[in-house]
């Protein structure tokens, strides 16, 4: 038992030595405007934390002071560089968080879950049999953890961008038939875009909010080239591609707009019906393997069982 004590502490002490050296070798010193900004963003924390305790702790602010506090995690260990954390940020934002300290969530999420099963690593690395005695062994597990934990959330977030783009895919046909009857009815595409957003909310809320952030970016802006590319920077589909793209020469040179939406659906219904087809082609193979493990052995009980049992009864005679 006293073993046990001793490694884990051992353990735990590892563990805090290196996120402090990650801290001290990583850390930036504070200028008084960000020392200003932190006593700001204290001073609100407190403020809504009383606020809580008067009004009472619901859902949804419990989900927002824990993005907070895993922010100011993510904030005061800046581990990685600014090219990542613009990399970080494009992949926040295909996934639909546009906050702007959803990068410093992000990471704080990353070190909390990397904590997380550091711990649970540490807990259960004296227990593992014949290796478990070892520091070493005990080290690289809780190394080992400790990274992975960090690359999980990565992981949750390619899983997000990729359902997202799947519902906008899948609806993006219906999208553009309505922006089309938008401008036969003489809507202008800021009018069209906007009402769209609208009609979509409740069929596909991620293409209705990014159409509806498009049409807010071409009122309060007046670019409608820059709000179309952000859009499709934001979504990052060929298909979404290929639409700005035709906008955009739509209203340089003047040409009917109906016309290329028009064949831009047709082209996305068509691709969608490839998809399917190819999908429902490859179940054939995709079935051989289940069918050989279970289909066939029964199938061979089913025609040959009565045989056997006959030949073993005429044995045993």
């Amino acid at each position: 038992m006293n073993f046990l004590v001793t490694d884990t502490a051992r353990d735990l002490a590892l563990l805090l030595m290196l996120i402090a050296g990650m801290v001290l070798a990583l850390k930036r010193p504070v200028g008084w405007r960000r020392r200003i900004a932190q006593r700001a963003r204290y001073a609100a924390a407190r403020g809504a934390a009383a606020h809580r305790s008067e009004a009472g702790l619901q859902p949804r602010q419990l989900k927002q002071g824990l993005a907070h506090r895993f922010a100011m995690l993510g904030e005061r260990v800046p581990f990685i560089n600014a090219m990542q954390r613009i990399k970080l940020a494009e992949q926040l934002v295909r996934a639909g968080f546009r906050d702007r300290r959803a990068v410093s969530v992000m990471i704080g999420f990353k070190l909390f879950t990397g904590g997380l099963l550091a711990l649970a690593a540490i807990a259960v690395g004296p227990h593992v049999p014949r290796l478990g005695e070892y520091f070493v062994f005990r080290a690289l597990m809780m190394g080992g953890a400790l990274i992975s934990g960090m690359i999980v959330p990565e992981y949750l977030l390619g899983y997000r961008i990729e359902r997202r783009q799947k519902m906008i895919t899948s609806c993006l046909p219906d999208a553009l038939d309505l922006l089309i009857i938008c401008t036969n009815a003489g809507n202008s595409l800021v009018v069209g875009v906007g009402r769209v957003a609208r009609e979509l909310r409740a069929i596909c809320p991620p293409l209705a909010d990014e159409f509806s952030v498009t049409a807010d970016e071409m009122q309060v802006g007046g670019d409608t080239s820059a709000a179309l590319r952000n859009l499709a920077n934001r979504i990052g589909l060929t298909s979404v591609r290929s639409l700005v793209s035709t906008l955009i020469q739509s209203q340089q040179y003047g040409t009917p707009i109906t016309q290329s939406l028009r064949v831009l659906s047709r082209t996305e219904r068509s691709a969608q019906m490839m998809a399917l087809e190819e999908k429902a082609a490859k179940l054939a193979t995709k079935m051989t393997l289940p069918m050989m493990l279970f289909i066939l052995p029964t199938v061979g009980l089913i025609a040959a069982g009565p045989a056997i049992i006959r030949l073993v009864v005429l044995f045993r005679q």
